[in-house]
């Protein structure tokens, strides 16, 4: 077996996104399974589209996820030389040649071609010109590209190690641009020449670009170079069916880092995005994937991106951690101004709730406000009366006001056991109490709230709630 080399070609003009982050975990994976070489290559010869802080969201969304390349990074825009060499190789061998045709012819032929439900294709007039026609409209400086010259004859198969043999007739295949008038190459002569060049075995891409492989296989045959061998992956779908919308994941790789979630957990989700590993295990880490990662085990249906298992993900992750790594990785999201001790207690309360760290910085404000913003009807369960509830927190004030031993589990059997023997029940106490101390519908329970708080602080919240009464 050929040494196994992969590569990643990110184009420069937008931050990489998730969709592409699962495309170079799966180069990545097989490179490294077979000790091979996984290779970053930046497709920057559209100049116009260009840019710099997108190629940097490339590098640092890469390095998250700790998928380092070997060797430097290839840029496609120092390379237009060696493309334009290649193209006229083609041309002497008569693989390719030159095109003279204007813009407003090219659309009066495609018009007339979709007129006769045709699929519009380029008629090889220019082709057909002789040398010296060739010559003569090259010194009078006319406007031309190369085009690769497709036989008519046959048909190619692309043998795609997810879906199979996948044959196109050669009659249904364009003469593809190769060079454009400007000197720079397509991304079909570019993206073969330096494939070849770094000695790719493997491409692995998205499906979008299967319709261009066998232009890319008859590219590499007009060279006389075998081709590597291809797995093209589905694209992402939204739980409807339908394409993702950018709040449903087409978003920035590093917006999820940014929301608070973990490059463990990014990983094993995009991994299970297609791919399985026959197995019942969910959680791995990249060492282990690098194991277990089949090409042969991608599947061909559209995943479905669903952010509630990439949060669940997370919060298997979250829920793993040392405090103090928790700590420091909500630091962000919370006040600077509260002591270490205080921020330890709330993040520890907290680890088995929180999806993301940005999480946190909604679910804990009550932690860190003086006084709570909510209304009387709220403090009220069911159908009780302002009057009752007022009664009901005076009661477990009193209760609470004799207790010594501050821990939640302490005081939740105290106040548990002393409601037992009252006329009226749990939620007639334990919402208003709750309520009075978070202002929130959804907290952890008041004892564990109040364990954090304080005496002296969840004593105040109760005497401000009966006042509010």
């Amino acid at each position: 077996m050929k040494n196994v080399v992969t590569r990643f070609a990110p184009s420069p003009t937008g931050n990489l996104h998730i969709g592409g982050a699962r495309t170079a975990l799966y180069a990545y994976l097989w490179a490294r399974k077979h000790n091979g070489k996984f290779i970053l290559r930046i497709e920057d010869t559209d100049q116009s589209r260009y840019k710099e802080d997108a190629e940097e969201s490339i590098f640092e969304g890469l390095r998250w996820l700790s998928m380092e390349w070997d060797g430097d990074v290839i840029y496609q825009s120092s390379r237009t030389d060696i493309y334009r060499e290649h193209a006229q190789m083609l041309i002497d061998a008569g693989k390719a040649y030159n095109c003279f045709c204007s813009p407003e012819r090219l659309e009066t032929m495609r018009q007339l071609q979709r007129k006769k439900n045709r699929a519009p294709k380029y008629d090889k007039t220019c082709a057909k010109l002789s040398a010296e026609e060739v010559a003569d409209k090259i010194s009078a400086g006319e406007s031309h590209v190369v085009r690769l010259n497709i036989p008519q004859e046959g048909s190619v198969t692309v043998n795609d190690l997810v879906r199979g043999d996948i044959t196109f007739n050669n009659s249904e295949l364009d003469d593809q641009v190769l060079l454009k008038s400007d000197g720079f190459p397509t991304y079909h002569l570019a993206n073969v020449v330096d494939d070849h060049d770094s000695e790719v075995t493997y491409v692995i891409r998205g499906e979008e670009w299967i319709p261009s492989t066998p232009k890319h296989i008859v590219l590499y045959k007009a060279f006389g170079w075998e081709p590597p061998k291809f797995a093209h992956l589905s694209l992402f779908i939204n739980k409807g069916g339908g394409k993702l919308s950018k709040r449903e994941g087409a978003a920035s790789l590093l917006e999820y880092r940014d929301q608070g979630y973990l490059p463990e957990a990014v990983i094993n989700f995009i991994a299970f995005l297609g791919w399985n590993p026959k197995t019942e295990e969910e959680f791995f880490t990249t060492e282990e994937l690098i194991k277990v990662f089949e090409l042969t085990n991608i599947n061909t249906a559209n995943p479905i991106f669903d952010t509630e298992k990439l949060d669940w993900y997370n919060g298997h992750y979250i829920r793993n951690m040392s405090v103090e790594d928790l700590l420091a990785a909500c630091k962000p999201y919370l006040p600077d101004d509260q002591s270490t001790e205080y921020l330890t207690k709330i993040v520890a309360l907290e680890q088995e709730r929180l999806k993301r760290f940005s999480d946190i910085e909604e679910g804990t404000k009550f932690f860190f406000s003086e006084t709570l913003e909510y209304s009387t009807e709220d403090l009220i369960w069911k159908k009780n009366s302002a009057e009752d509830t007022k009664n009901y927190l005076q009661l477990v004030h009193d209760e609470l006001e004799k207790i010594e031993d501050w821990t939640a589990e302490h005081m939740n059997t105290i106040i548990i056991t002393w409601i037992k023997d009252q006329p009226f029940g749990n939620g007639d106490v334990l919402w208003p109490l709750r309520y009075s101390l978070t202002g929130t519908k959804a907290s952890p329970s008041p004892f564990e709230v109040a364990s954090v708080l304080g005496k002296e602080a969840t004593l105040q919240r109760i005497k401000k709630a009966i006042s509010l009464l």
